[in-house]
């Protein structure tokens, strides 16, 4: 087919999210849509990929997104008339200790308010239904009748031909080099063929998406690591339609294939692959053995399945995935570049995310927002520093090896710590804090009083730091205490029409007094929350914006859009700020011996701010609290 030089929407990655995007957007009515494949359709990690589709997800959105891929996958082969080789023998997930058997049945708590039918099944129930697993040493099994299984290759290639009969463009062996931009808007793609122009483009290229988004300044922290799995010889009493197994306290999930068995592996420390960059020609190439690495998380397996121990080996498969820090994949609008949009970091479950991604991802493009709540995999999450290789590294071996790991409440990464530290952090650490990572941020979660040791004991019971947490809070609502608060995500707006720009996006009116602190949201188009957050005016025409580290990226890539057209700018200045929070109903008396400003509620009443001398030091203070007791914010 003939290079078209433009098209309304631009898809980059013919693997099965790629396709599905397209399909979905033609079902939407947007058939102007040139789908670009740099090899051929399914290259990457689809043709590769296990082909699970299991329903159950960790939060109603993303359980939404499943569901969907499995309604969708059961019919589309009725409607394009291309196999698709979908099935549901069901899944039974397994717990050998008493924590793990908690947190499967939050699983199944949570799958009676999402319609996903999941319950409790007998051990020997579980064994009649996967008679090669051993069970004696089991504490429960849950059984979901309707999870499936499906041919990647064949659901890609539907979906491709859903998305062609509604006239949607598919074009093999083209390589897009980079995009291409105006001002902070895309403009098309640069292809090896030549330039297309787009009014959208789409990446799902898989672990590519990193290179290509990375030519436009589009941060995509993902990283390929080698995946592994094994199909055995044909094996007695391995019958077809066998559900699929998932043993998670020996890392492994087991697949019946044609009268064998795929046992895939999710090790405790994932192996990293080709860290800087990933050649375009291994579309359909695989890796070396590996037994040294995946031998021992293989002996554990054999525990679960003993008949694996006596059955032949026919395929060790070795294939890179990509896998994100936070292991859940990247969706939506970058924030750096406008009509840029992203799918892809699946964390092996893009065969069965493929499905509700394109639906949302679609709306998304069409609508201009997302169908529902989505900031779970929001690529606005994320951060310049975590594309940062040391940190890839270091990051992805340990996020791959959490997912078949315990979901703790309150789980800390052990890896690529340290990144940014408050100018506060060594006298804290003196303190006794006991460190947690917000954005990049080390900051106290708790303070351990001397003889107790800083570390976390992690249970769904209550864990050991919260009766040092209550005499913190205790110490606050009745006496005074500091909080190190340097994270906050910070950017100073100025200009003719700041006022008015930031009025229009925020619930509370915020065009007051120079001094005054209005703590508001601000609002999207349907009059949801988008951000929560302080507006101090620091001057006719200037204003100070403070809200969370964690959505930093996110609440910059707001006010860069509705900043477009006038006469204001904006800047990140988090990193220039120190902020010290005193907090409780003692706050007044101890900044009273540290400066000579007035404090009293006539000389600086609530929402303002001054600027004044503490011990020394010029600071901006904001008399605000978060704490239910008085309180302000020093700024340094």
């Amino acid at each position: 087919m003939t290079l078209p030089d433009r098209a309304e929407v631009v898809v980059v990655g013919g693997g099965i999210v790629g396709c599905s995007v397209a399909y979905h957007l033609a079902r939407r009515g947007v058939t102007d849509v040139l789908l670009l494949e740099q090899n051929q359709l399914t290259g990457g990690t689809t043709w590769h990929a296990a082909g699970l589709v299991s329903q159950l997800k960790s939060s109603h959105s993303l359980t939404k997104l499943a569901t969907y891929s499995a309604r969708l996958f059961e019919e589309l082969e009725s409607e394009t008339g291309h196999a698709t080789g979908y099935r549901t023998p069901g899944s039974i997930s397994v717990a050998d200790n008493p924590e793990r058997w908690e947190e499967i049945m939050r699983g199944v708590s949570m799958a009676k308010t999402v319609g996903v039918e999941a319950y409790e099944i007998s051990l020997d129930e579980a064994a009649e239904r996967w008679p090669l697993m051993r069970t004696d040493d089991l504490v429960g099994a849950v059984y979901i009748p309707k999870d499936g299984q499906t041919s990647p290759v064949d659901t890609t290639m539907a979906l491709a031909k859903g998305a062609r009969d509604r006239g949607v463009k598919i074009v093999e062996g083209v390589s897009v080099e980079m995009l291409v931009t105006s001002g902070s808007r895309v403009t098309g793609v640069q292809t090896e063929q030549g330039f297309v122009e787009a009014e959208s483009v789409v990446i799902c290229g898989g672990m590519w998406t990193r290179q290509l988004a990375s030519t436009v300044g589009v941060n995509v922290p993902l990283q390929a690591c080698e995946h592994f799995y094994i199909v055995t010889e044909a094996i007695d009493g391995v019958a077809i339609g066998l559900p699929t197994l998932r043993d998670p306290g020996n890392y492994t999930y087991f697949k019946e294939e044609t009268g064998k068995i795929m046992a895939g592996f999710f090790e405790p420390r994932g192996k990293v692959w080709n860290l800087d960059s990933i050649p375009r020609d291994f579309a359909f190439g695989t890796l070396p053995e590996d037994w040294e690495h995946v031998g021992p998380i293989f002996e554990r397996s054999i525990h679960r399945v003993p008949a694996l121990d006596e059955a032949g080996v026919q395929l060790f498969f070795n294939g890179p995935e990509a896998f994100t820090p936070d292991g859940v994949y990247f969706l939506g609008e970058a924030p750096e570049v406008d009509r840029v949009f992203v799918a892809a970091g699946f964390n092996s479950v893009g065969i069965q995310s493929a499905g509700g991604v394109g639906w949302v991802l679609a709306d998304w493009i069409i609508d201009g927002d997302p169908p529902m709540d989505l900031w779970s995999v929001d690529i606005r999450r994320t951060f310049p520093y975590q594309t940062n290789p040391a940190f890839l590294e270091d990051r992805i071996s340990e996020s791959l090896g959490l997912l078949y790991a315990m979901h703790w409440p309150f789980r800390q990464y052990e890896s690529a710590r340290n990144v940014i530290l408050s100018p506060m952090h060594e006298s804290l650490d003196i303190a006794g804090a006991v460190w947690g990572e917000t954005a990049g941020w080390e900051r106290p979660n708790w303070y351990a009083p001397d003889g107790v040791a800083r570390v976390y004991e992690y249970s769904y019971g209550k864990q050991n730091w919260v009766e040092h947490s209550m005499s913190e809070c205790r110490a606050v609502r009745e006496a005074v205490g500091l909080f190190d608060q340097t994270s906050f995500a910070k950017y100073s707006v100025k200009g003719p029409d700041a006022a008015a720009m930031l009025n229009q996006i925020s619930g509370n009116n915020i065009d007051k007094e120079v001094g005054d602190v209005t703590y508001t949201q601000w609002l999207n188009k349907k009059g949801g929350i988008e951000a929560d957050l302080t507006v101090t005016r620091i001057a006719e025409t200037e204003f100070l914006v403070v809200t969370a580290a964690a959505s930093r990226t996110r609440d910059f890539a707001l006010l860069r859009r509705v900043s477009e057209g006038r006469d204001v700018e904006i800047r990140d200045i988090t990193e220039e700020l120190a902020v010290l929070g005193v907090m409780g109903p003692g706050s007044r008396g101890l900044l009273d011996e540290l400066t000579d400003a007035g404090l009293d509620n006539h000389d600086f009443p609530f929402g303002t701010f001054r600027r004044i001398d503490v011990a020394g030091f010029a600071a901006l203070a904001v008399r605000v609290s978060y704490v239910g007791e008085l309180g302000w914010e020093l700024y340094v």
